[in-house]
């Protein structure tokens, strides 16, 4: 039910794994102008899915999105984009289908915004390749539109189970003693800790696959030390190389030619965190093969997982524009500088960070042929987690790797998860990371997750607290900030002990989370989705944003409001509303189908179960390599039963995933 229909000569991606031969039809659903613009006419009641990573609510319908990753921390509802480009969405309607611009540069979705009822989707370039999916037979349209989609795709990352505890991060840990406080105040409050991640300051200024050894004076006996506790140690690596003399990633890929060229066939020089710096050219096989295998440099330290940053490429200034600026800038202060000369100045410098204009200035080499980075400016940060994803694999084969980057495209979810970047302490920020799950999903990334608080501004005691209780439900769960931000930790709320006692929640939750990220996995399914996609026939269910399905027995719904002392929430169905205070201190009742005022104090988590279902949960832990199988009980419908996924949590050979059939023992 998947048809190909190729205009002028496409980049290959690499984002499909299956092989179609190309339709000689002409494009079905859409009116072709020029080749580069496809125009759709929308009914009243379409509703427009997917686009992965970015902004509004789940239905698209009525904004102007741009796909180019951008290095952008400001995830406002006037932002068109983000770091990642997820070119799929299903129209849903009286003909429901899936379409699929495969096409690595930028790309524009206007869907209802110049007009209600016209979409229209422009790319700077007619050469690309376009897949229809027609749903088959059976009332889930939407489901079987994924399904196919993801077969098409290849099938997701899967990370170790540890990467299932909680974790925490902060911009700022900048000695090895931050980073054995952080884990002694976590024991002393007796919260869960698989994972302590060190951003930046770990390096030695900077430069990837370094350690500051004034600082972290032994990585490996730190390393060591923490998995004694049970806590992984996960650092970050960014995609820009310092130049610096001496320094051996940088004579290596000087040296070899592995760096992105210039027109003139230089070296390209930007700046990102070093200041000057060369990227890597992910593009060339031989380059990713090389940058790979430095992280062998850490995973001999002990390391067993990574985050990949900074990877859009993200760039602070090239030098050209820097000096034009400065020249510019002493024009317009020479003068008497009124409104429009101050906005001029002052939009100077904000023009030098991310300027797309630079995107134009580098190439790669691309079997012997250099094209623009411009033109495939999409795929480079997946190239950069597929570099780190096959090289361990062969450091490693024997065991799984976190994997998780900021900026990715549709096929980067076979070598890694991502993080859903740079967000704001803001109460708004609950909402749009959760809105933003059941689009990821589709497009095939399933290890995903926000910065829990907040990774900006200031977060507050009851904002952390309601954070939590919604990011336990995510696969990816993880406290980080930035440098100069109010401190997180949660050990520093007077709350503590109630913030506590919902990541021990978590804990006794793996079972069931595990359970469906192996199944989404196996079975090419998603993990959330909204209850339109299974409550097919549900008028309200279209129009519901703010609670999602979680696997085959639980719904979500987050309280993401300040103040809030619970929140209004749909049923489609009858369902077990559970009130949570802790592992062994909560409460059911059976709700009817239909809307329902549903009470939460701040320290009360609140789930659904869904109708006739059960769910796996287990006796707490300090971190996941405590988790007791024989502790697992089943909470739900009397009756009912779960069907369990599960395997050894580490090793990479993922045909040993074991299904058995839990009956309910309450």
């Amino acid at each position: 039910m998947i048809r190909k229909y190729t205009f002028g000569n496409p980049f290959n991606t690499e984002a499909v794994v299956v092989k179609l031969d190309e339709e000689k039809t002409l494009l079905p659903f859409f009116e072709v102008r020029e080749k580069k613009e496809f125009v759709l006419r929308l009914k009243d009641s379409d509703v427009v899915y997917g686009l992965g990573e970015q902004v509004r609510g789940i239905n698209k319908r009525g904004w102007h999105y741009t796909n180019f990753n951008a290095d952008n921390p400001h995830h406002h509802e006037d932002t068109r984009s983000l770091y990642g480009s997820h070119n799929f969405l299903i129209i849903s309607g009286e003909e429901t289908f899936g379409v699929f611009f495969d096409y690595p540069g930028r790309i524009e979705y206007d869907i209802g915004y110049k007009r209600r009822d016209t979409m229209v989707i422009s790319a700077d370039s007619s050469d690309m390749d376009i897949y229809i999916i027609l749903p088959e037979e059976g009332k889930y349209k939407e489901l079987s539109i994924v399904k196919q989609f993801r077969r098409l795709i290849g099938k997701s990352y899967v990370p170790p189970m540890w990467a299932f505890g909680f974790g925490q991060s902060r911009w700022g840990y900048k000695t090895e003693d931050d980073i054995r406080q952080v884990a002694l105040e976590y024991e002393k409050a007796d919260i869960p800790l698989d994972s302590i991640y060190m951003d930046i300051d770990y390096m030695d200024s900077y430069k990837d696959f370094t350690v500051d050894k004034s600082k972290f004076p032994d990585l490996k006996q730190l390393s060591s030390d923490m998995k004694d506790k049970g806590i992984h140690l996960v650092p970050i690596i960014d995609a820009g190389v310092k130049i610096e003399k001496g320094y051996d990633v940088y004579e290596e890929g000087v040296a070899e030619n592995y760096f992105c060229k210039d027109k003139n066939g230089e070296d390209f020089i930007g700046a990102v965190w070093p200041g000057s710096v060369h990227f890597p050219d992910f593009l060339n096989p031989l380059a990713r093969d090389w940058f790979g295998g430095k992280y062998k440099v850490l995973t001999d330290s002990g390391i067993d997982g990574f985050w990949n940053d900074m990877n859009e490429p993200a760039i602070f200034y090239t030098r050209d524009r820097l000096n034009d600026t400065l020249k510019e800038m002493e024009e317009v202060v020479s003068e008497n500088m009124g409104i429009i000369e101050f906005f001029h100045f002052t939009g100077m410098i904000e023009d030098l960070k991310g300027n797309e204009g630079d995107y134009t200035k580098f190439y790669h080499n691309v079997d012997g042929k250099m094209i623009c980075h411009n033109d495939v400016h999409n795929i480079y940060g997946m190239n950069m987690t597929r570099a780190a994803n096959e090289a361990l694999n062969k450091i490693n084969p024997d065991k799984r790797t976190l994997f998780f980057s900021r900026s990715s495209y549709i096929g980067a979810h076979r070598f890694g998860g991502i993080w859903q970047g740079d967000n704001k302490s803001w109460w708004s920020h609950i909402l749009l990371s959760m809105q933003q799950l059941p689009a990821l999903n589709m497009a095939g990334f399933l290890f995903i997750g926000c910065d829990t608080g907040g990774f900006g501004c200031d977060t507050t005691e009851d904002m952390m607290m309601r954070w939590v209780q919604y990011s336990l439900f995510t696969p990816l769960f993880r406290n980080h900030s930035s440098d100069g931000t109010r401190l997180q930790e949660l050990y520093r709320f007077s709350n503590v002990k109630n913030l506590g006692e919902m990541i021990k929640i978590r804990y006794s939750l793996i079972p069931y989370l595990y359970s469906e990220f192996l199944k989404a996995y196996k079975n090419d399914e998603m993990m959330f989705k909204p209850l339109s996609f299974e409550f097919t026939e549900d008028d309200l269910a279209k129009d519901i944003d703010d609670q999602l399905l979680l696997g085959d027995s639980v719904m979500i719904a987050p309280i993401y409001k300040q103040n809030a002392h619970g929140r209004y929430v749909y049923l489609p169905e009858p369902m077990m509303l559970i009130r949570m205070r802790s592992v062994d201190d909560f409460e059911t009742v059976n709700l009817t189908k239909g809307v329902h005022y549903v009470k939460a104090d701040l320290n009360e988590l609140i789930f659904f179960i869904r109708d006739g279902k059960a769910i796996p949960v287990c006796k707490t832990c300090k971190s996941t390599s405590q988790i007791n199988p024989g502790t697992i009980k089943l909470m739900g419908f009397k009756d009912a039963t779960y069907e369990q996924y599960f395997d050894d949590g580490i090793s990479s050979d993922l045909s040993r995933i074991t299904v058995k059939t839990i009956g309910n023992n309450n």
